[in-house]
């Protein structure tokens, strides 16, 4: 409960909040209209305009099927052996693509599956010559399936656990198995999720960026945002970039109302393994299948992992954490961060806060009115790429060429914008919570407004703002969208850093940085998760 003065100042901060994310928002699409209403399409630019679109709905939508079709029976494996000996390592190992930056992760693939990785190197011993190419078409499905797959896995994998054992005991007096058991048992369970995975999974390819960047390889396989970072980076072709940058968004809505018709799982990540008495739990040679499938799948996520340790620890790590450059990258992605979520926080703590007053007066049109778009503004956000904001704010800034603070901020306020869906999804449970216990107990002891917020609201919500913060800091240490349009020699971060050095083909201080950069990003990731019980798992797979 709150008093008269501190609903409205609650109000006025979400109002506010909500005028900076729409200013922050339109302002940059307002520039690519007004740069586009002379755009025309040129010779041949029609066509091009179709290939890069068809190309990055083709790259979303195999993608998408080829995630699934591994993690539908991946999951049914793990489903049925619920209590092998590394089982709960195995779901944890799953989670770290999850935090992973895309840079470090691209890295430790080309490690493994690279023209020198240990796939082809495997592959001519069996007497093979012609070697699996890592970089178009065939290295972006790959790369998005080490991310996807496991997540595909830890959506779906909840909804056959839940299960009932009575199902399992009907199937196995029928005499149900095989594609029998699946269509009618099996099936059922995991279609919700599946269908939600599968939009989810569309969307997050659709919208990649840097791995499409790095693994792309040429003109061919180019998707709509790396389309629209090479026709400002390095054509200057303002008109070209808002016609890519306005399909860019069509796609983006269009996929996001697509998922609204399908709801996510409440309960997603945690699993507590399966009834043992499921009929078609083979032991002994039977189980071989799902050992394998399971063993494989383990292998096909660590291998990167363990190659971007491995590669990162034989460089010369010494030299690296001696280079002024590092620690100058180091210091303005530190920077960058520590603003983005210092922005990122407070903005969410806004609009949490606004929507808990409107909700206080449900039938008032204007609360109601308020609530709704303290909603809307944060999935907003979600809608437009950090590549299409970066665009526009790149226009305004006239390509920000010997500027450093205004594109510094431009790349501050992009990376609290794209960490704020999550950060609202983990503060404001503990915000409703904290609310309904303590209301009545502040206003009964008189202590209201600032008083209040210091003495009794900041330690009751410490621990999910912590939460939020350190994800919100390691979200934007892993990110090179939004500062591949203003990277230069004056604005160095570490993953722009990590891309020059892969750029010039200086492959072992990429793969020290890689290491440097995945640990520390995965260290936040992980205080993130133990300040909140896991809420960022959830958050993040909450979206959109």
């Amino acid at each position: 409960m709150l008093t008269r003065g501190e609903h409205r100042a609650a109000r006025g901060g979400g109002v506010a909040a909500i005028l900076l994310i729409g200013l922050a928002l339109l302002a940059p699409i307002w520039v690519l209209v007004a740069q586009g209403t002379g755009a025309g399409l040129g010779s041949g630019q029609g066509a091009y305009l179709m290939r890069i679109t068809r190309f990055t709905l083709l790259q979303a939508g195999l993608s998408t099927l080829l995630s699934l079709g591994l993690a539908i029976p991946l999951t049914r494996a793990l489903a049925r052996r619920p209590a092998f000996a590394g089982r709960r390592w195995l779901i944890s190992l799953f989670a770290v693509p999850l935090g992973l930056p895309p840079l470090v992760a691209a890295l430790g693939l080309l490690e493994v599956w690279g023209r020198n990785g240990l796939a082809n190197a495997g592959l001519s011993v069996l007497g093979l010559e012609t070697p699996f190419s890592i970089y178009g078409l065939s290295g972006i499905l790959l790369a998005h399936v080490f991310f996807n797959m496991p997540l595909a896995t830890r959506l779906i994998l909840p909804g056959l656990e839940r299960l009932p054992p009575e199902y399992w005991k009907t199937a196995a007096n029928l005499g149900m198995g095989g594609m029998s058991l699946f269509r009618l048992v099996e099936w059922p369970a995991m279609r919700r999720s599946a269908g939600a995975a599968a939009g989810l999974i569309f969307m997050l390819c659709a919208t990649s960026f840097t791995l499409v960047l790095v693994l792309g390889g040429g003109p061919a396989a180019t998707t709509l945002e790396v389309a629209i970072y090479q026709a400002l980076r390095f054509d200057f072709d303002p008109g070209r970039a808002v016609l890519l940058s306005a399909i860019q968004i069509g796609l983006t809505l269009a996929v996001m109302l697509a998922l609204r018709l399908i709801s996510l799982p409440a309960e997603a990540g945690d699993t507590r393994g399966g009834s043992p008495s499921r009929p078609d739990a083979g032991r002994g040679w039977r189980a071989l299948p799902d050992i394998t499938l399971i063993a494989l799948s383990g292998a096909f996520v660590a291998a990167p992992l363990v190659a971007v340790v491995t590669s990162g620890l034989a460089a010369d790590l010494g030299r690296l954490l001696s280079s002024a450059q590092f620690w100058r990258a180091t210091a303005t992605s530190l920077g960058i961060g520590l603003a983005a979520a210092i922005l990122s926080v407070s903005l969410a703590g806004l609009m949490v806060r606004a929507r808990h007053s409107a909700g206080a007066r449900p039938g008032s049109p204007a609360l109601g009115l308020l609530s709704g778009m303290t909603g809307a503004a944060s999935s907003l956000t979600l809608l437009v790429p950090p590549v299409v904001l970066g665009a526009g704010w790149f226009l305004m800034l006239g390509g920000g060429s010997g500027q450093l603070i205004a594109p510094l901020a431009v790349i501050v306020l992009i990376n609290a914008l794209m960490s704020l869906p999550f950060v609202i999804r983990v503060i404001e449970p503990a915000h409703q919570s904290a609310m309904e216990r303590n209301g009545r107990l502040a206003l009964s002891l008189g202590i209201t407004g600032i008083d209040r917020i210091r003495q009794i609201d900041i330690p009751a919500m410490l621990a999910p703002v912590s939460t939020g913060f350190v994800f919100a800091v390691a979200l934007s240490l892993g990110d090179l969208g939004a500062v591949a349009l203003f990277g230069s020699d004056r604005i160095l971060t570490l993953p722009w850093l990590l891309y020059q050095k892969l750029g010039s083909y200086r492959t072992a201080d990429a793969a020290g940085l890689a290491l440097l950069l995945g640990a520390t990003t995965m260290t936040l990731m992980v205080v993130a998760d133990r300040f909140g019980a896991g809420t960022f798992t959830r958050a993040r797979k909450d979206l959109p």
